[in-house]
């Protein structure tokens, strides 16, 4: 049985990173994949654009992840997302900055990404097994043996983690790296699907499928209280709500479904106006439009596709003339447009999950190097950690740091 310097366990961005780091080092490494290829969930993100990471100052960043995000510092300030665009310019591969400072391929293309990996994995002579799961972590005295099945066992001095979470589970996020590390005796805190789409109760939901609104803002009410969202877009889905407002909150509605059977949203259509300043409109458009018939009157305010379900909950004859509409009637209208109500009842399952909200406590990982502070000589790297950010690359450059800092301080472990 060879004995590698390094076995890295998990070919996402974290483990690619981590593996091609330590033989940047001078390691022997092998990387572990389940998969026939690399990075198959990363082929997927960003729509397949791949939202590689952010422009933002490292504050921002931690700031992103919460009151989590200080465990980060070390890997940002190690590998920051210049360091990584860096990374990836070296190699020929030209980015480009959207709105918000979200970075993409030139190409638009997730596999430009993925292949900059493959060429620094080579470089760098990382031996790589597909097709391979990792069935069985044994600690021995100074190295590690690793159970690959059908009788096929590699030792490694140290061993890297990095097989993710549980979320889109068909590209090989099951789950099995939680349970190794929860039998090596770490703590998993509660998993829960990240950056997913809600369910609404409502049955005309199914009307306004495929509607996007744009410069909306969300209230979620939970008894007392409640959550504002920032301006920004939703979409909504045959079963509820997506679009990046409602992924980027998911991570704090879902955690509230523990003690509360429902949510009430609202949808403020209309953000830029006071609820007096939208009737001072209603008012000079109905007087402008005196003879036009409501139904067709709505077509200013709202699409088209939504008209219907607007008329429903209104309870206003839609043939009635604008000239008709009495002010009971207008406050109504006000209030939907400022307020449009819907019950969220859950959100969808992991398989429609971007990430996975939970994983390795830590309280558990020596935040300056990522190893284990139970088991000496393992480390953890990617979204198998308990952080997590809203889209916009924070939650993959995320990735690519631990994995950077792990594969760097396996490395140097081995040379002292």
């Amino acid at each position: 049985m060879n004995l590698h310097d390094i076995a890295v366990v998990g070919a996402g961005p974290a483990g690619m990173m981590a593996a091609i780091r330590a033989g940047q080092r001078g390691k022997s490494v092998i990387l572990i994949e389940k998969n026939h290829t690399l990075g198959k969930k990363l082929k997927i993100t960003g729509s397949s654009r791949c939202n590689v990471t952010n422009t933002a100052s490292l504050d921002l960043f931690l700031e992103k992840f919460g009151k989590k995000g200080s465990f980060l510092r070390s890997a940002l300030v190690k590998f920051s997302s210049r360091r990584l665009m860096s990374f990836f310019n070296s190699k020929g591969l030209k980015l480009k900055v959207e709105e918000r400072g979200k970075v993409f391929p030139v190409s638009n293309k997730s596999t430009s990404i993925i292949k900059v990996l493959k060429e620094y994995l080579s470089e760098n002579n990382v031996k790589i097994n597909y097709n391979t799961r990792l069935n069985k972590i044994k600690v021995k005295k100074g190295y590690f043996t690793l159970n690959l099945g059908n009788d096929n066992y590699i030792a490694a001095k140290k061993v890297i983690l990095a097989t993710g979470g549980v979320s889109y589970p068909a590209t090989g996020s099951t789950g099995e790296g939680l349970e190794i590390a929860k039998k090596l005796g770490h703590r998993i805190t509660t998993l829960r699907p990240g950056l997913v789409p809600l369910n609404a109760a409502e049955d005309w939901i199914k009307e306004l499928q495929g509607i996007t609104l744009e410069n909306v803002v969300l209230t979620f009410k939970y008894g007392k209280r409640k959550i504002i969202s920032n301006n920004g877009s939703i979409m909504f889905t045959h079963f509820g709500i997506s679009g990046p407002l409602v992924l980027d909150l998911s991570s704090e509605i879902v955690p509230l479904f523990e003690r509360n059977n429902k949510i009430d949203l609202f949808i403020n259509l209309k953000p830029e106006f006071t609820n007096s300043k939208l009737e001072e409109m209603l008012i000079k458009e109905f007087e402008a439009r005196s003879k036009t018939e409501f139904k067709n009157f709505m077509k200013l305010l709202v699409p088209n596709r939504m008209i219907p379900v607007f008329i429903k909950l209104l309870k206003i004859n839609p043939k009635k003339k604008v000239n008709q509409v009495n002010r009971k009637e207008r406050t109504s209208i006000v209030n939907l447009l400022k307020a449009f109500p819907l019950t969220i009842i859950d959100s969808s399952s992991f398989d429609k999950a971007m990430i996975t909200c939970g994983g390795i406590s830590k309280k558990e990982i020596n935040p300056h190097t990522m190893e284990s502070k139970i088991i000496s000589g393992i480390y953890f790297a990617g979204e198998i950690i308990d952080l997590y950010a809203p889209s916009g690359g924070y939650n993959l450059q995320q990735a690519f740091s631990t994995g950077y800092l792990a594969g760097e301080s396996a490395a140097e472990s081995l040379n002292d």
